[in-house]
């Protein structure tokens, strides 16, 4: 009877310890797939955002983050605000901004950390009272107290090129205001405006543009180029612009074939030599 008793226990306790064993493995769950998850969700955070090497990590993911919070344009149309500029030109000429769009320090561009791109916005230098249009195309600036990068062309057409620095209002402005303003300094300067439509570093891929467009019975755009020290830049280009119904009728139309990153620019209406978009 002992020994009929002791294997009934010994029975009884294997029998536990099995089901434990079976438990345990059933609830784990590999940590590989918890890091690939944050490895997707750190890189949907940093996603469409030119921020260059030295910049710090942290406060580029809080831009990141800000971005996704960003209403319409149109609830920015009545921003306005006071602040210091910076302009970054050499060091970024032809490499690529936050919309994708190559870099040209000859355009009237300009970064910012939160403002929708792209859109545009009006620029003051509050110690002369000089005043542009600039296209938000970019992330920055990643220095503390700064407010907005412009590109090299437009520090100088407020004059502030020298100094680095300026005193300036930021207002931002809908496409539609854009156009007119752009227009009336256009023609101050002996410029016309027109609808870019591409920037590329080579002239491939800018020839490409140009006939897919002219392929689908749509104006031939004009391919310019824009150089420094090594670096080329091909502009594809449409125009000139004379309306705000052209500008809206070409935009539709483009979109219709898959283009929708498009901006104003102001070109030299002579056609002989290198023509420099500013």
């Amino acid at each position: 009877m002992i020994k009929l008793f002791l294997a009934i226990i010994m029975i009884a306790l294997n029998a536990c310890s099995t089901q434990q064993t079976k438990t345990t493995y059933a609830t784990y769950q590999p940590p590989v797939a918890i890091d690939q998850a944050s490895r997707a969700i750190a890189s949907q955070q940093v996603k469409h955002h030119s921020i260059p090497p030295e910049k710090n990590h942290d406060e580029s993911n809080e831009i990141a983050q800000q971005d996704k919070l960003l209403p319409r344009i149109a609830s920015y149309i009545s921003y306005i605000k006071q602040g210091v500029a910076s302009w970054y030109g050499p060091g970024f000429h032809g490499k690529k901004t936050a919309t994708g769009e190559i870099f040209d320090m000859y355009a009237m561009t300009a970064a910012h950390k939160t403002l929708p791109i792209p859109s545009y916005a009006q620029v003051t230098n509050l110690e002369n009272n000089r005043s542009i249009i600039v296209r938000i195309n970019d992330r920055g600036p990643f220095v503390r107290n700064r407010d907005m990068d412009l590109s090299y062309a437009a520090a100088k057409h407020l004059d502030m090129e020298q100094d680095g620095t300026g005193s300036i209002e930021i207002k931002v402005i809908s496409d539609s205001q854009a156009l007119p303003q752009l227009q009336q300094i256009a023609a101050e300067q002996a410029q016309e405006v027109y609808l870019q439509v591409g920037s590329f570093g080579s002239v491939k891929k800018a020839m490409n543009l140009k006939n897919k467009i002219a392929a689908n019975n749509l104006p031939e755009p004009d391919i310019r180029s824009s150089t420094y020290k090594k670096s080329t830049l091909y502009k594809v280009q449409m125009g000139p612009i004379d309306s705000t119904a052209k500008a809206n009728e070409l935009n539709q139309q483009l979109e219709e074939i898959g283009i929708t990153d498009t901006q104003f620019v102001t070109e030299s209406k002579q056609s002989d030599g290198p023509r420099v978009t500013m």
